[in-house]
């Protein structure tokens, strides 16, 4: 029952495994002009899907709300749009001397061009009962990645806009028509973007597998495997260091949401971005890869660490209200 259970609750992750080892057993499915034909499926109705199902769910008040903390919002935008992708890509030049295959080496540049995700942050941030704080600039990752990409850049901006802002902006003007609805029917917003999710995945690797010069070897998986893991404790340590000194200025609350959506990132949003961005290009598998590990990563690093840090931030909340003076 206990293993039901845990497979019940991590089925996305459960899913990618099974996502990659179907296109692996049968690659020629899922390639572009096979019978799911993705350059029509997958690369417009797919992707919109999941935006529309993003502009649906989004709560535009809450959202709009949480834009009052100014400071925070823009700590964590510097971090994560400016320092992040700058200190992945000074690390890379250190990198590009190791045996580490180099399209694995793309794709982590790529991760540190990702904003957070409206999905684990916010929970993970939720679960310590701190604040919220998200980021989504999806422009960041052409500014960093477009002169790598086979596609052009008015090309790329046009589907872009198509598949991701026009989706999403009509998704929050049907809710506004069915909000009471949506409130009282609770529908699956995340399961269903993260199944669509799975689709995309999958003719990600479809193409890969159907390509025999493609290899990848189990050397170059461990270590960026170890150096995601670094780079995610690195940086919550770096951000909670700095959010927690004298003058900083933040709460306990604002440190929480600081470590979290500083350091995580979007697999919703990076993988549409890149099969767009890097449409028809033979690498785009493997330049997806440590996103796809960067994801789980991140929860099971954040889950292991959330009772600690609510313990930390309930002292910190009572230690505070101790010492303040009482009239």
């Amino acid at each position: 029952m206990r293993l039901l259970e845990r497979m019940r609750k991590e089925w996305f992750m459960i899913g990618i495994v099974l996502a990659i080892a179907g296109a692996k057993l049968e690659p020629s499915i899922g390639v572009n002009g096979g019978p799911l034909m993705p350059e029509i499926t997958v690369s417009y109705i797919a992707v919109a899907t999941i935006f529309f199902n993003s502009g649906l769910s989004l709560n535009t008040e809450e959202l709009t709300s949480a834009l009052v903390h100014i400071k925070l919002h823009l700590f964590i935008q510097i971090f994560t749009l400016a320092f992040f992708p700058a200190a992945i890509w000074l690390l890379l030049q250190l990198l590009s001397i190791t045996p580490i295959n180099e399209w694995l080496l793309k794709g982590l540049q790529t991760v540190g061009c990702m904003p957070p995700p409206v999905s684990s942050a916010v929970i993970l941030t939720k679960a310590v009962g701190g604040n919220e704080g998200i980021v989504v600039t999806p422009l960041l990752l052409l500014l960093f990645l477009h002169s790598s990409s086979s596609v052009p850049f008015t090309s790329i901006f046009s589907q872009l806009f198509m598949t991701v802002v026009v989706p999403l902006i009509i998704g929050q003007i049907v809710r506004r028509y069915i909000k009471d609805w949506l409130e009282r029917k609770k529908p699956p917003f995340g399961a269903v973007s993260s199944s669509v999710l799975l689709v995309i995945i999958y003719t990600t690797f479809c193409d890969t597998f159907s390509n025999p010069d493609i290899d990848l070897d189990r050397f170059s998986l461990i270590l960026i495997l170890f150096i995601i893991c670094s780079i995610q404790l690195s940086f919550m340590l770096l951000t909670f260091i700095f959010s927690t000194r004298n003058n900083s200025g933040f709460t306990p609350a604002d440190t929480v949401a600081v470590m979290f959506c500083s350091t995580h990132k979007s697999l919703t949003l990076g993988i549409p971005m890149l099969k767009i961005v890097f449409a028809g290009h033979e690498y785009l598998s493997l330049i997806s890869v440590p996103l796809l590990i960067y994801h789980p990563v991140q929860i099971l690093l954040g889950s292991v660490l959330v009772p600690t840090i609510k313990s930390w931030m309930v002292s910190r909340q009572k230690g505070v209200k101790l010492t303040r003076p009482t009239v």
